[in-house]
């Protein structure tokens, strides 16, 4: 089975993309697949990695520790069935470019938000991951929390505006219903890309100026004191959760230097809880999950408040937020999770893969049902 393994971007997670693909691509048992490799750079362009192609294709004695994004223009799938790139050039073989299923490895804008599903879905390809609405709802996180309100999750407090409202304003609400410390996040984005913490006016305006450079929708939520706890998510009908995790930051938070640079975050799987709290927070993370639609993958974030900043006591599991396409670096939590819940990370792929195939024979059977009684 051939697999095309997509990554780079256009998103600011750009370069954790790159780092998840080599992850993925070692990982694919050679025995029952061949990767092709297709960069997106940040420009949006597609093309045939070659320099990870030959990679691929020599003795692996060297692991890089990202992928290149640079190769042979193509352009991606367009005609319903047919599962081939093409060259950009008119004059090049085409006809070694075919392929079985997408492995969608872009996190972010443009990869993780159903635009590059609505693509696949155009163009009748199996791919790994969540739909288009799943995507859609789970990316962007104003649309993810009403969602997890209308479902009865226990969220923090927060607040949505959008670029151009007054900042005097918003500060004013914020202070009058979040308080300090607060948190200003890009609404679409992960990877902590554009978050910070805010404890005084004097940072407000600095840290809504950062968020909106990346969208122009922001969110703002309450600082809570809490631990960080994640289950990973697979299937959907029904939904698996594996044990729960930990992430202990390095920092104030698990800030993208954590994650990426500093590796100064420990990361505890499993995580130490109570059995009753590791069933209800699995319950949770399925709840959360179905909440927005999702299919196949995702972690699922929460926070742990055991005691508010006030002294009260705490209110439990607070759903943060769902990622569709979590990191699958050597150190990300999502196949970590599954490793420590049983699932080697090449047994993980296996059956991302075949909920992928499974779901697209769905698909077509009720697409071609409709076009019979048409």
């Amino acid at each position: 089975m051939r697999v095309l393994l997509l990554f780079g971007g256009r998103s600011a997670e750009h370069d954790v993309s790159r780092v998840s693909a080599v992850a993925a691509a070692i990982s694919l048992d050679p025995t029952r697949y061949e990767v092709l490799p297709v960069a997106i750079n940040r420009s949006g362009e597609w093309l045939l990695a070659t320099e990870t192609q030959k990679f691929l294709d020599g003795p692996r004695e060297i692991v890089p520790d990202s992928f290149i994004v640079e190769g042979i223009k193509v352009t991606g799938p367009s005609v319903p069935g047919q599962n081939k790139l093409v060259f950009a050039e008119p004059t090049a073989d085409n006809s070694n470019l075919s392929f079985d299923v997408v492995l969608p490895l872009l996190h972010g804008p443009f990869g993780e938000d159903g635009t590059i599903q609505g693509l696949l879905e155009l163009a009748d390809v199996p791919y790994v991951g969540s739909g288009v609405v799943g995507s859609a709802v789970a990316m962007d996180k104003v649309i993810m929390k009403r969602a997890f309100v209308a479902e009865g999750l226990p969220v923090p407090k927060w607040l949505p505006f959008r670029d151009g409202q007054d900042k005097a304003e918003i500060l004013a609400q914020c202070e009058s219903r979040l308080g300090y410390p607060m948190f200003v996040k890009p609404a679409n984005l992960g990877s902590s890309v554009g978050i910070s913490k805010v404890l005084n006016p004097k940072e407000f305006a600095t840290a809504v100026d950062l968020a909106w450079r990346y969208d122009e929708w922001i969110v703002i939520e309450e600082g809570v004191t809490a631990r960080e706890i994640e289950v990973a998510i697979l299937g959907d009908n029904p939904p698996e959760a594996s044990i729960p995790g930990e992430i202990i930051p390095g920092s104030d938070f698990y800030s993208y230097s954590d994650k990426y640079i500093d590796n100064s975050a420990e990361l505890l799987a499993p995580a130490p809880l109570d059995n009753d709290l590791v069933i209800e927070v699995q319950n949770l993370a399925k709840q959360a999950f179905l909440a927005c639609r999702c299919e196949s993958m995702a972690r699922v974030d929460f926070f742990y408040e055991e005691k508010r900043n006030d002294g009260r006591p705490g209110r439990g599991f607070l759903a943060n937020e769902v990622n569709t396409i979590p990191g699958f670096t050597p150190i990300s939590m999502y196949p970590r999770l599954w490793k420590e819940s049983g699932l080697s990370y090449s047994a993980l792929l296996d059956r991302l893969i075949d909920l992928s195939l499974e779901r697209h024979s769905r698909r077509s059977s009720r697409t071609a049902k409709s076009l019979a009684a048409d």
